[in-house]
């Protein structure tokens, strides 16, 4: 008996398998992971910077909500302000790396920020006149060359010459290198005036146990102007925070000897060892205007000389008006001399203030 083998139907043995693939295509949807669009990888990449950004805006516009204490961070916070633009460029790169709109879109808000508290200090803002030069430099009591600084400074040709960090070695050198340029001079432990009008009225002003302000009256052919020339003490940067206690307490002392100063015309000049963005330093800048903040151009960095980050050497007037500020070269110290031009000729809102008081007593 033959046996016949079984053969399908050659439309059956494509069913099967059509009817398996069918049943894979349709359970295959259902067991792959989802994946994010680039989009929302891109939104979730950027939340961080965007939080930073955000973070800095705060602390740039709102510097002055910053709490003090602990170790006086807030004073610290605001001398390094400016710098914060660098922090803005950092999260520029980072936005642009990680191709973030989430990012780039929050950096706005520093940016705005910046240049709202910044962005006037980038013009120039002098004008022309002025009746005198003022200059003051922190000559450093360990200068190598102080007979070179002292032709260095002659060479600008200012009225007024404030020398601060005064040493009994350098103080000699300095008097005898300046005689034939600045007839009229004070000295008096470690800061000193010259001037090639007559002075008057000089004394020392007493703000540390040891003298590091003096104050005289030249008198100069626009009228009479009070120079008190000052050198605060150091602050430092420690475990403990930022250190200004004892600069603060002689700053106070200053203040309280300008709120009893009658002249009309007021100048106020040396190494501060803070910025007048310092909120350490408004018992002074309230009543005082900043001649690189009035008629500078830029932030006028002194210190260290060979890459200034923050000014810490002012030059404050009451009514007088700044017709420009500048930093001058560099010498053999470790600050940069600053310089202004001074009207005193043009009233002020000060001078009007004064002369309402100058018939009261001391």
């Amino acid at each position: 008996m033959t046996t016949t083998p079984s053969v399908s139907a050659p439309g059956a043995e494509r069913d099967e398998p059509s009817d398996v693939t069918e049943t894979e295509g349709e359970a295959a949807p259902s067991v792959s992971p989802t994946r994010p669009s680039p989009s929302g990888r891109s939104r979730r990449r950027g939340i961080p910077t965007a939080i930073c950004s955000v973070l800095l805006a705060l602390v740039v516009a709102g510097h002055r909500r910053i709490p003090d204490a602990p170790g006086h961070v807030g004073s610290l916070v605001e001398t390094l302000l400016p710098w914060t633009a660098l922090v803005i460029v950092a999260l520029s790169m980072t936005a642009l790396l990680r191709r973030s709109r989430t990012a780039a879109v929050a950096l706005v808000l520093p940016i705005v920020a910046w240049t709202a508290v910044f962005g006037g200090s980038l013009t120039d803002r002098s004008s022309p006149g002025g009746d005198l030069t003022v200059v003051s430099h922190n000559v450093n009591q360990d200068n190598a060359d102080p007979s070179g600084t002292a032709r260095s400074l002659i060479a600008h040709r200012a009225e007024v010459l404030a020398l601060e960090e005064l040493s009994p070695d350098t103080a000699p050198v300095y008097e005898r290198a300046l005689a034939a340029s600045y007839p009229y001079h004070y000295y008096d432990g470690t800061v000193g005036l010259w001037s090639v009008h007559p002075l008057r009225d000089t004394r020392v002003v007493p703000i540390m146990p040891w003298t590091r302000a003096v104050r005289a009256t030249v008198d100069t052919p626009e009228g009479r102007l009070a120079v008190y020339v000052v050198h605060l003490p150091s602050v430092r940067v420690g475990p403990t925070g930022f250190t200004t206690g004892a600069r603060n307490r002689a700053l106070g002392l200053l203040a309280a000897d300008l709120r009893a100063e009658r002249a009309r015309h007021v100048v106020v000049m040396g190494d501060f060892n803070g910025s007048t963005g310092d909120r350490a330093l408004r018992p002074l800048t309230a009543r005082m205007a900043s001649a690189q903040s009035t008629a500078g151009k830029g932030f006028g960095f002194t210190w260290p000389a060979r890459l200034p980050v923050v000014r810490i050497d002012q030059i404050l007037l009451r009514g007088a008006k700044a017709t420009s500020a500048w930093t001058l070269p560099a010498t053999a110290s470790d600050h940069l001399p600053v310089a202004a031009r001074i009207d005193l000729t043009t009233d002020t809102p000060d001078s009007g203030d004064e002369r309402r008081t100058a018939g009261r007593p001391r």
